[in-house]
């Protein structure tokens, strides 16, 4: 099956410019607010859709996103409440949707079922951050039964080996981390960025969209001029809690304007 972040990403490119991928929590600051927010961001500019459900232990993130998904785990947020969030924001939105977890919440649920259910809710694959490809044997079989993206991290730290072993096994795009340590704003993107997507491209990347760090359209055109796509967190997260959805859609479509994007 083709990759429909792949498809993203390849008409952001016929477009003449980059694509924006855009992060926001599930449950935050409660489950429909949390729909109507990727909803709102999939209309005002972004071409792919990252959604993370909330977790106890959320080691790579940086504040303002653990407050965030702190709070949904305080308001009652479920695991299943993922698979509802999905199938009504991919029946509402075109944009893909992908699903970027810790691990053991996946082991949990168990890996068939939830590629089953989230190949179901119509979304697009997996963002797995603490797991590697040689230690993600049933992932894979999962996600080419069930036609899923996976997506893996690659970081400056990255030996050859395992950048050629990322790149073999990722679909959609290679999650290229710019900086080591957890999410957050940047005032300088680390320029480690720019070097590891070039030993991606060296080892035959399709796709590598560049994440942690990014904050305005200035630092995603300044990614573009080399990655495939930007992706954006924190600065949605923390625009969602001060403005609201209308807050949202405003910095969305300032940060959409990085990409090329006409105004």
């Amino acid at each position: 099956m083709s990759s429909r972040v792949a498809a993203a990403i390849e008409a952001a490119r016929a477009d003449g410019r980059g694509a924006f991928v855009g992060y926001l929590p599930l449950g935050f600051p409660d489950l429909e607010t949390s729909i109507e927010a990727a909803v709102t961001l999939a209309e005002n500019g972004a071409d792919v859709l990252e959604l993370g459900p909330p977790y106890s232990d959320p080691v790579m993130d940086g504040v303002v996103i653990q407050e965030a998904t702190q709070a949904a785990l305080a308001a009652g947020f479920r695991m299943r409440d993922t698979f509802t969030a999905v199938r009504e924001i991919t029946r509402r939105v075109d944009v893909p949707v992908l699903v970027m977890t810790y691990w053991n919440p996946v082991v949990q649920y168990g890996v068939d079922r939830y590629a089953d259910d989230l190949a179901a809710a119509g979304g697009a694959g997996l963002i797995t951050p603490d797991i590697t490809p040689e230690a993600a044997g049933e992932w894979i079989a999962a996600s080419i039964r069930t036609g899923l993206d996976r997506v893996f991290l690659a970081a400056p730290t990255s030996t050859d080996e395992r950048l050629d072993l990322i790149v073999r096994n990722s679909t959609g795009f290679v999650y290229t981390v710019s900086t080591m340590g957890i999410t957050g704003e940047r005032a300088q993107l680390d320029a480690a960025a720019r070097t590891l997507v070039a030993r991606l491209r060296e080892h035959g990347v399709d796709h590598a969209c560049v994440g942690i760090g990014i904050s305005n359209a200035e630092q995603v055109s300044g990614v573009l001029d080399y990655a495939d796509g930007a992706i954006v967190g924190t600065a949605l997260v923390r625009a969602l809690r001060d403005g609201g959805l209308d807050g949202l859609a405003e910095t969305a479509r300032a940060l959409a304007a990085g990409t090329g994007r006409a105004a």
